[in-house]
């Protein structure tokens, strides 16, 4: 079964950190080029992040995440992660990892932050 499971999420006060995890079964995680995106409560969908496939070293950045957030891979675990420091309170949201056409989508880990 194809399946892309987020974990990561959780509480913290602005300025804490965290690191997402997307663990990916069913398939090889190095042969799609994959994004973060994310949903606050009563927002649409934002793209966060993507990261090349294979051995290529294309990241990019949303203007928000630029030097705050970082995407990487572990092919040999098959996990796409995304880390997350300085966050501010405006990073609440939902966290999805997808695929880059987004025909393969996890449930979602909750990120908050808040003093």
């Amino acid at each position: 079964e194809v399946q892309l499971v987020e974990s990561g999420g959780g509480f913290v006060q602005p300025g804490g950190s965290l690191k997402l995890s997307c663990a990916a079964s069913g398939f090889n995680l190095k042969d799609y080029a994959m994004k973060w995106v994310r949903q606050a409560p009563g927002k649409g969908l934002e793209w966060v992040s993507t990261i090349g496939r294979g051995s290529s070293t294309y990241r990019a950045y949303a203007d928000f995440a630029k030097g705050r957030f970082t995407i990487s891979r572990d092919d040999a675990k098959n996990t796409l992660y995304l880390q997350l420091n300085n966050l501010k309170t405006e990073d609440s949201a939902m966290y999805y990892c997808r695929n880059f056409t987004d025909t393969l989508t996890g449930q979602g880990t909750q990120v908050t932050v808040s003093s």
